[in-house]
């Protein structure tokens, strides 16, 4: 139960399915991951409030809690049987309230939108599938499951659809992360790497003891640069362009009067479809082995961080078919077919065998100091979704 605490919303009327409102109330809760700011609120309440609110409304719930003070929940509509099941997928965290304009977690309405932290990235979302969820199962009984995927942690880890897709599984899903009331068929993926040029320590009066690796790293650093240059003349996604490649992080030394023994630099590789992890290590070992084959004293190692695949979903699919019959009345027109340059969930779903697509409201101000969601639109994506739901699962 959610502990009776000035700063926690009230539950809303069971019979009150407008998506605002449900906004609303989730903005008001702190749910900034713990893993991107020390000492973030994390899942915890907000996850409290949306299974009270599905329970209210019928729904059977399952809280997932592998991570301690990290929770997801599973909130299922059983269908009468011999019907499609449909997940519905969101993310429960957000960044940092830091540097936000305004009280962040007070949500306010101007001009047809409504800011706060999270509006756009992703409770908007949240509040949508939610709000569908619930009209289309009140309409009547459907024959296939309505399930919906509360998780915790997308913006750093994605613990928590990796943890839900442990016990539950889908005829096919829809991520509504925000795109515009655009259908979004693709997302790159991404591979961390650290690389750390080992040079020799010495006194700074020692040339001939010492090996600088922040200077063989310079060596690494330009040749990085030109392997970005590469992809970006390389073979290109219809969606998604080429992969990309950057230095985030460099450190390196100690003192000013010793050389340098080692410097680590960690890159980003963003990934299309075709690109994995193993082919993006191949390609940096082929750029470092020549650096240590031609500069003198070049010694490196190269060790795989995170990574996450590309997505890529099948434009004839059910559920992509299903969903753009249904936006395109709505909308009046063909919805913009579209593919994002981050990483989402939309990966490990399609990667559990579950037909997937991304499609979320308008607004704008992800992980920035203003953030919102078009209201209008966030009551379209809600019509969209549960009409969509209501054919899918019939």
């Amino acid at each position: 139960m959610l502990p009776e605490t000035a700063s926690t919303p009230v539950l809303p009327d069971p019979l009150d399915l407008d998506p605002g409102r449900l906004l609303a109330r989730l903005i008001a809760i702190d749910s900034v991951n713990p893993d991107l700011v020390p000492g973030g609120a994390g899942e915890a309440v907000i996850a409290d409030f949306c299974s009270e609110w599905l329970a209210a409304r019928g729904f059977e719930v399952h809280a997932l809690e592998k991570r301690p003070g990290r929770p997801s929940l599973v909130a299922i509509a059983r269908g009468t049987g011999g019907g499609r099941s449909l997940m519905l997928n969101g993310h429960l965290d957000t960044v940092s309230l830091a540097d936000y304009d305004g009280d962040p977690l007070d949500p306010q309405i101007r001009d047809g939108r409504m800011f706060g932290r999270g509006t756009f990235d992703m409770k908007g979302g949240i509040a949508a599938m939610m709000v569908a969820a619930a009209r289309a199962t009140a309409r009547g009984p459907l024959r296939g499951d309505v399930i919906l995927a509360c998780v915790a942690d997308e913006e750093h880890g994605s613990s928590g659809t990796e943890e839900v897709l442990e016990s539950f599984t889908a005829d096919a899903a829809i991520v509504t992360e925000p795109s515009h009331l655009e259908v979004t068929l693709a997302h790159k993926g991404f591979a961390w790497f650290d690389v750390e040029i080992v040079g020799r320590a010495a006194h700074g009066s020692r040339p001939d003891l010492g090996i600088d690796s922040i200077a063989k790293a310079g060596h690494f650093l330009v040749a990085l640069e030109e392997l970005g240059r590469r992809l970006a003349q390389g073979p290109v996604h219809p969606l998604l362009g080429t992969g990309t490649v950057h230095a985030s992080v460099i450190q390196g030394g100690e003192e000013p009067s010793t050389y340098p023994a080692h410097c680590r630099i960690t890159l980003e590789r963003r990934t299309v479809p075709g690109e994995s992890a193993d082919s993006v290590e191949r390609e940096l070992t082929d750029v470092l082995d020549y650096l240590a084959a031609t500069v003198p004293d070049f010694r490196y190692r190269l060790t795989r961080g995170l990574h996450r695949e590309p997505f890529e979903a099948d434009p004839k699919a059910l559920i992509v078919r299903t969903l753009t019959r249904h936006a395109e009345r709505a909308l009046g027109h063909p919805p913009v077919v579209r593919a994002e340059p981050f990483w989402t969930d939309c990966a490990l779903l399609d990667r559990a065998g579950i037909p997937c697509l991304l499609f979320g409201a308008d607004g704008a101000g992800a992980h920035a100091a203003t953030e919102y969601v078009d209201l209008a639109s966030l009551d379209r994506l809600t019509d969209i979704l549960t009409d969509t739901i209501a054919d899918f699962c019939f």
